[in-house]
């Protein structure tokens, strides 16, 4: 080939095309310097999407859960002023949250009802506003009105006759966390209690007979011994028991201003009995002394008036104990028949 001979035009046209067309990386840049703003609306849209559904979303769920996750124990509970149709309550709680948020939770209203009757709320209180710590403690004092009678009947019959009760506190409240937008949750905790397992332990510690009833009529005085293994204080008033022997009515009991608290109550009594049945069946059946009675209650009265959530509740619970009257009636002498 001659060094002077020329190239073939089609070959140059070729080579000039080449060189000429642009590369993907030119097209890409190319592209994102037209349509930049169409991305940048893209990404905010999406970033916006995003927060907007942790904030609205997925933080009230958050914040549902972490409520639900909370514990709620009672650390002391006083019923007291009780009237027919309502009392005073006053009680301590603490609050236990392991979350890693602490949110503030606004003053809400509140219904109690027993564990497996949530729709039958025997009252509502306000309960006060709280700061979710780690451990937080809230207080009420209120007067409470009974709402729901049959509910509260049973209520203090669970709690009378069980080992533990469980009691339910439902309302909705404002949840603030820091700068998050206020949400709304259900507040829904059942709290185990320690009932007071039908007065188990319940004694007669001591006890002496009057032939000559006392300007009252009680002929009988002594002294009970009441175990209390819950935290809960209960006033109670006037309270009487009817007492049997194999099933035949014998007499009555009262402990005066009843007020029942947490631990050992040791409580004088005064009694009322049939002395002329109580000998007959001590010489005739139970010749050792040792008389087998069964204690079952009838009233609770305060200020003249009957609470019936109360009588109710102590009627629905029987105690037997057996009661040396042998013993008392050696122990007359004639200080005592006078």
């Amino acid at each position: 080939m001659d060094e002077g001979k020329a190239v073939p035009q089609t070959h140059v046209d070729e080579v000039g095309n080449e060189r000429a067309r642009p590369s993907s990386g030119t097209k890409l840049k190319t592209h994102f310097r037209k349509w930049w703003w169409l991305y940048l609306i893209f990404f905010i849209a999406s970033t916006l999407i995003i927060v907007l559904c942790l904030v609205y979303v997925a933080f009230p769920k958050i914040s549902q859960d972490g409520v639900n996750d909370s514990g709620l124990e009672i650390q002391s509970l006083t019923l007291s002023n009780p009237t027919p149709d309502s009392f005073h309550l006053e009680q301590d709680a603490l609050l236990t949250n392991h979350n890693k948020y602490h949110p503030r939770l606004d003053a809400f209203n509140a219904s109690l009802s027993v564990g497996g009757s949530e729709d039958m709320p025997y009252a509502y209180v306000e309960i006060p506003a709280v700061h979710a710590t780690e451990t937080a403690t809230t207080h009420i004092d209120q007067e409470v009105q009974i709402t729901n009678m049959d509910a509260f009947i049973d209520y203090n019959t669970r709690l009378l006759t069980q080992e533990s009760v469980d009691l339910v506190v439902k309302g909705k409240t404002r949840l603030h966390e820091g700068r998050l937008p206020v949400t709304t949750v259900d507040y829904n905790k059942k709290i185990r209690m320690k009932g007071l397992n039908g007065l188990a332990g319940f004694d007669v510690t001591s006890f002496s007979i009057k032939l000559l009833p006392e300007p009252d009529g009680a002929n009988m005085i002594g002294t009970v011994y009441i175990p209390n293994p819950s935290v809960l204080t209960i006033t109670m008033g006037n309270v009487t028991f009817n007492n049997y022997v194999e099933n035949e009515f014998i007499g009555t009991s009262t402990l005066s201003d009843l007020v029942l608290k947490p631990g050992n109550n040791t409580l004088p009594m005064r009694s009322t009995v049939n002395q002329t049945l109580v000998i007959q069946k001590v010489t005739a059946t139970y010749t050792d002394g040792m008389l087998p009675v069964d204690i079952v209650g009838n009233s609770s009265v305060y200020n003249g008036q009957h609470l019936e959530y109360f009588e109710r509740a102590l009627q629905s619970n029987r105690q037997h104990i057996v009661l040396n009257v042998g013993a008392a009636l050696a122990a007359l002498s004639p200080e005592g028949t006078q």
